[in-house]
């Protein structure tokens, strides 16, 4: 492989699955930038627009607007489509591709997958973990009560889906737009980022 050979890992994942801990490890394994609430910013500069107002388009949080996790996990959400929704969607899909031919990198969520589907060296990765698992990372981690969990977990995903179906045309996770889906409590935080960091090697 050529060192100056540029690739990008895309990561979409559950909520509660520790997706974006493992693309940080995995970043750190391979040295690589790390893209996520980045782009949000770089969404608001692009429109001349105060980061928090991208965030209350880009992130609608219904049930548990209060909760400080609420604003991480809600894309578009399931309201009906704006054009102000439009234009950062399309200014974040922009910054994405721009990142990724500018360096090699790993980016999380903002339907990247999507974005970067005609990059000849990207790897889409889908990050899933069992309902126990995720309910017991939002109670620990989170500080979320029991119920709470649930709710996050439900909510999200539905989010999530939404948004990415409204925008790339299909569910986080199609196999038909996804390298690798990896079951996140098999192995683990650390582990799970070492063996898809090997695999990113291998690959490029």
């Amino acid at each position: 492989m050529e060192k100056d050979k540029r690739y990008a890992v895309t990561i979409t994942r559950q909520f509660g699955s520790m997706g974006r801990p493992i693309a940080k490890k995995m970043a750190e394994i391979l040295g690589v930038s790390y893209y996520d609430r980045d782009i949000v910013d770089q969404a608001a500069e692009k429109l001349q627009l105060p980061a928090s107002d991208v965030d209350e388009n880009e992130e609608k949080a219904v049930a548990l607007r209060t909760n400080i996790y609420s604003r991480m996990a809600y894309p578009l959400g399931r309201q009906n489509t704006t054009a102000k929704q439009d234009k950062i969607f399309e200014a974040q899909k922009n910054i994405i591709q721009f990142l990724a031919e500018k360096e090699s990198c790993i980016i999380v969520g903002r339907c990247a997958d999507f974005a970067l589907e005609d990059m000849p060296n990207v790897i889409r990765i889908f990050i899933y973990a069992d309902y126990k698992c995720r309910l017991k990372h939002c109670v620990e981690d989170l500080h979320l009560s029991e119920n709470d969990g649930k709710l996050m977990i439900r909510e999200v995903d539905e989010a999530r889906k939404a948004y990415h179906i409204n925008y790339a045309g299909y569910a986080p996770g199609d196999i038909d737009h996804t390298d690798i889906l990896i079951n996140s409590s098999l192995l683990g935080i650390d582990k799970t980022a070492e063996y898809l960091a090997e695999a990113v090697k291998m690959k490029f």
